[in-house]
């Protein structure tokens, strides 16, 4: 949870932008069962007057009213009404009151004063008891006008009495009866008026929704904004640390992992994101207001709410118990099938070759099953839940009906105020299921954030310096390997031993060895794809780690075991090194890696589709590609790692022949398996077991190395070991001649 918002740092005014409209959708929500509950109570029984304070009343009805009050509370009544006259009133005011009044005629009138909330309130209770007191009166059939002042208090102390039970809301019932009595009095048209008040009120209601709906639907949009924006800038910042990853850390994470990281857990993290802000954030908003409504509305139900959150609690308690796990183990699961699906896919001629078919399919679908299984689970557990939480709310429901139906009856209790609280009870229930069930969703998002996090806080093993040394502006590509030593990550053994060699400009230094030598590793300490354990590398002097690790890379023009071609065209592959290369250097580049001639039988030439990785080219074309590709980088340095064990002699000894004289001032390091490949190096460095076995060139191994006269000896014939059988060389004697310039 912390880690997802951290991630929402760069997005705080977005988000308190959302929490200020969820504030607002909040609000309109919990204003709607308090307008449904006055459109029951007051717009259907009580005709819609809303309390027992009249607008209008006659003065003689007042003067019978005074009987039930005390002389404080006639004090506050007398200064809330002023008499109907050309003296208090402006002649279109009074005008308009008797043709508003009709049937009172010339008889006095008063007229209520514009009040505020809190008066109007005070006056309402005031006013109810006394109009309760009057209707009392006339049922005992006692002429009111005729009451005396004892007589008035004993019927007040009797109301009192019966009422204490009552609710203040039941009182001003009460009160409205008798008001809507008096307006039928002096002519007030009750049927309009009660019209009136259920179309405004429902206006009311329909501009309330439409706010809330305008705020939920702007809190959708820039929480899917926001969350997108998240997800962008994960992939991005993943994307950018894999790049600056070396090798030891590209092995700590496969390849399968990181793409699902990038991925998957990124879309969970996203999700997740969208149900924080719109749901997390809403929940405890319109919970607390709900919580509110219903105390201040005094209905003696709170209890059910209890009732209600503990049911959902234990529901919720026992679905994580069961669920959680799963969750946390998907993601791995999914990581499995990637990985499987990965394998099967590259290795595919492999399988194919071997007939392996079923037994792959079989791997892969025990992966799918697996995953399958886990997210059937989780997502019957997930379908399980509303089913349950619905029967909760239902019976809730049912709970309050059975227990407000005693309250109305007892006459404690409306029933627009049973209706409203059923309202506020839903929604408190529904603002704890939604965090209940982001809570659930929040430990597989949790996995993924930790999975991301530990991407974005893996410390690079390979960092350049705050302030890199520059390389000399006449750089050569003088090459100096000082007693270098190199053991991977977590090995218990160095792969390298005490490695000291110097390679100049204009001179090809080779390595040669078994498989497993340590040849491949060694190149590639040069760019700085591993740092050495021991010892130090420098071009040109200075020692690699205190350059530019961009501009150590620019001088070199690097060759990979495996030909790797990028999506795109030809052109766009050679120019993948330097951007800037032209046309005439790109077919220079090709004429000397030997790939001009297939490239020109191609219709669309140097414009022509290169497919993912270069399926769509030989193994032979993808290496002369590849070798193209450094070649237009124009380096100082170059390096072949066993790039040329697909191209056979007679090529192999063209291609090496243009690259040495275009290339003649470069440093090149080449691994090679082939003695032929390398006969002619001005350095030979035999290595057996991560050690020097011996340097020098050919004749001087053949002469003082075993293991390099060991390989020789197995691939070439003794005329060929001794020199003297070019006219029966494979490539032939032009083949010979050009194999004797390299």
């Amino acid at each position: 949870m912390g880690k997802i918002l951290k991630y929402l740092r760069q997005s705080t005014g977005w988000a308190l932008l959302i929490l200020m409209l969820l504030g607002l959708q909040a609000y309109c929500d919990l204003s709607l069962p308090q307008y449904t509950s006055d459109i029951v109570d007051v717009g259907i029984q009580q005709g819609g007057i809303a309390h027992g304070v009249p607008e209008a009343i006659r003065q003689a009805e007042m003067e019978n009213l005074f009987l039930f009050l005390e002389d404080g509370e006639r004090q506050t009544v007398e200064g809330s009404y002023q008499l109907l006259s050309t003296e208090n009133f402006s002649e279109e005011e009074y005008v308009r009151y008797r043709r508003q009044y009709p049937a009172v005629g010339e008889e006095p009138l008063l007229i209520r004063k514009k009040l505020s909330d809190e008066a109007l309130k005070e006056l309402n209770e005031i006013l109810s008891r006394a109009e309760a007191g009057f209707m009392m009166a006339r049922q005992m059939g006692l002429e009111v006008s005729e009451l005396s002042p004892e007589m008035a208090a004993g019927i007040m102390a009797e109301l009192t009495t019966q009422t204490e039970a009552l609710s203040d809301s039941m009182l001003s019932q009460l009160g409205t009866a008798y008001v809507k009595a008096e307006y039928e009095v002096i002519g007030v048209d009750l049927k309009k008026l009660q019209t009136d008040y259920l179309f405004f009120s429902g206006l009311k209601m329909l501009g309330i929704a439409l706010l809330a709906m305008a705020a939920s639907v702007l809190v959708c949009l820039i929480a899917s904004k926001v969350a997108a924006s998240v997800g962008m800038r994960l992939r991005g910042q993943v994307f950018r640390k894999v790049i600056s990853f070396s090798g030891g850390e590209m092995d700590r994470f496969s390849t399968s992992s990181l793409i699902t990281r990038s991925t998957n857990d990124i879309q969970q993290v996203q999700l997740v994101t969208v149900l924080l802000l719109r749901m997390v954030l809403y929940a405890p908003i319109i919970g607390i207001g709900g919580l509110f409504k219903v105390i201040r509305s005094g209905a003696s139900m709170a209890w059910i709410i209890g009732v209600a959150v503990l049911a959902v609690s234990c529901l919720v308690v026992i679905l994580m118990a069961v669920a959680m796990p799963k969750f946390k183990l998907m993601q791995k699961l999914v990581d499995r099938v990637n990985l499987v699906a990965r394998e099967i896919l590259t290795g595919l001629p492999v399988i194919r070759a071997f007939s392996r078919e079923k037994h792959e399919e079989a791997r892969f679908d025990a992966a799918n099953r697996d995953l399958t299984r886990t997210m059937l689970f989780t997502n019957r557990c997930m379908s399980f839940m509303m089913p349950a939480m619905m029967f909760i709310m239902n019976g809730i429901t049912v709970l309050i009906i059975w227990t407000g139906a005693h309250g109305i009856e007892g006459g404690n209790l409306q029933v627009g105020d049973m209706m409203a609280f059923i309202t506020y009870t839903m929604q408190i229930v529904m603002a704890f299921l939604m965090i209940t069930m982001v809570s659930i969703m929040l430990p597989r998002a949790a996995v993924a954030a930790n999975r991301i996090d530990e991407v974005l806080t893996t410390k690079v093993s390979i960092e350049e310096k705050a302030s890199p040394i520059p390389l000399p502006k006449d750089a050569k590509g003088i090459v100096e390997f000082n007693h270098v030593s190199f053991r991977y990550p977590g090995a218990g053994n160095d792969v390298l031993h005490d490695i000291t060699f110097t390679a100049k400009p204009g001179e090809t230094t080779a390595f040669i060895g078994s498989t497993g030598s340590g040849k491949s590793t060694l190149v590639n300490l040069l760019p700085r794809l591993y740092d050495v354990t021991e010892g130090s590398i420098t071009v040109d002097g200075v020692d690699i780690r205190e350059l530019s690790i961009q501009e150590l890379r620019e001088q070199i023009g690097f060759v990979p075991q495996k030909g790797v071609l990028f999506s795109g065209t030809i052109a766009s592959n050679l120019r993948f090194g330097r951007r800037d290369a032209d046309e005439d250097e790109i077919r220079e580049a090709a004429t000397i890696a030997q790939a001009a001639d297939f490239v020109e039988e191609k219709p669309e030439k140097y414009e022509s589709h290169i497919a993912q990785g270069g399926a769509n080219v030989s193994g032979g074309q993808k290496q002369r590609l590849s070798i193209a590709r450094a070649v237009a980088k124009k380096p100082n340095i170059y390096v072949f790692d066993d790039s040329f064990s697909a191209l056979d002699f007679k090529t192999d000894a063209t291609l090496r022949k243009a690259l040495n004289e275009y290339a003649a001032g470069s440093t090149k390091l080449v691994v090679a398996q082939r003695v032929s490949t390398i006969l002619h190096a001005e350095q030979i460095i035999v290595l057996d077991e991560g050690r020097i076995a011996g340097k020098g060139t050919h004749e001087e191994l053949l002469k003082n190395c075993e293991v390099y006269r060991q390989i020789a000896g197995s691939q070439l014939s003794e005329e060929e070991l001794t020199g003297k059988s070019e006219e029966k060389s494979v490539i032939g004697s032009e083949g010979k001649e050009e194999l004797g310039h390299v």
